[in-house]
């Protein structure tokens, strides 16, 4: 039998994902005598949940198992019952949502000054640094740096589409970024989320997926959407996979009369042969890179230094 001692809940659902309940709740609002909805719940969720607007803190704290669904634990009448003890079921908001949350609050008013003055523009810098970074990381095989990377690299999503948001002409949110990007995955996956025909291995899905993309981007070139800003050799190495699908013939490349148009063969001939040219290229750089230091390490144990090495020099302290 419940009595006046029956214990109060405060059932809490953040703004962020106001259609969500824990689990734990459900038997809770089953069983209470009063249910009521906070001043700050958003008035859909109180319709489903056919809850009354909330009394006074004052007269909510004298009822008898009530049960206060809020958005927020600060809520005057939240405050009040869990004040005087009562039980807290919330529904824990997933670290994504979090993230979302917080690049919302450096934008708005009273948040972070040089977060507010960001535009897309000024923000691509920051864009390539971390995406080259993440890139460091993955070679590397840093499982610490590529976690935190990957964290950097979703900033730049989110502070993107926080921006595009302000857009008064053309706005758009990252809700509707994700949307577009789960639209097209599902679309694009036949085989896994429809009855598409089935895919064998990765080569046959790489096939599938550019077909797809071809008819639902109604693409006039094999070379619309190659992104013409990014690295020479990655350009050239995907100008070489595009056209090798659609078997342009390797004689119709640029002659090798100079450097620029040798390394562009080089590279478009590796990305057909299934060789990634910017990471091939990159791999020989930085093991250039560490020859160099270790020559340097070496003329310096050696009580000379590197600046002052000649051709000789070099040879002499070049590791083996």
């Amino acid at each position: 039998m419940t009595s006046s001692r029956a214990r109060a809940t405060v059932v809490l659902t953040p703004a962020s994902l106001p259609g969500v309940l824990p689990a734990a709740a459900w038997p809770v609002l089953r069983a209470a005598e009063f249910v009521y909805a906070a001043a700050d719940l958003p008035e859909a969720t109180r319709t489903a949940l056919d809850a009354k607007p909330a009394p006074a803190p004052g007269e909510l704290t004298g009822l008898p198992g009530v049960v206060l669904v809020a958005a927020d634990a600060a809520e005057p009448g939240a405050a009040a019952l869990i004040a005087h003890g009562a039980a807290v079921v919330s529904t824990p908001v997933p670290p994504l949502v979090r993230a979302a949350e917080v690049m919302d609050r450096l934008r708005s008013p009273g948040g972070c000054p040089w977060d507010a003055a960001q535009t897309h523009a000024s923000l691509r810098q920051y864009l390539v640094e971390e995406t080259y970074e993440l890139l460091e990381a993955i070679e590397e095989g840093d499982r610490a740096a590529l976690c935190e990377e990957l964290g950097d690299v979703l900033l730049q999503v989110l502070f993107h589409a926080r921006v595009a948001a302000e857009d008064a002409a053309d706005p758009f949110d990252i809700d509707e970024v994700a949307r577009a990007l789960v639209d097209k995955l599902v679309g694009r996956h036949p085989h896994v989320f429809g009855e598409g025909e089935a895919v064998h291995s990765a080569e046959h899905q790489q096939a599938r997926w550019e077909e797809l993309k071809q008819t639902e981007k109604q693409r006039e070139s094999i070379l619309d959407g190659v992104a013409t800003g990014q690295p020479a050799a990655a350009l050239a190495g995907k100008l070489g996979q595009r056209t090798g699908r659609a078997g342009l013939p390797f004689d119709l490349f640029p002659e090798p009369v100079n450097e620029g148009a040798k390394l562009f063969r080089l590279a478009a001939a590796a990305r057909r042969a299934g060789v990634d040219p910017e990471g091939a290229l990159r791999a020989v750089a930085k093991e250039f890179a560490r020859g160099v230091r270790a020559a340097e390490r070496a003329a310096r144990a050696a009580g000379i230094e590197p600046a002052t090495l000649d051709a000789d020099g070099w040879r002499r302290y070049w590791p083996r």
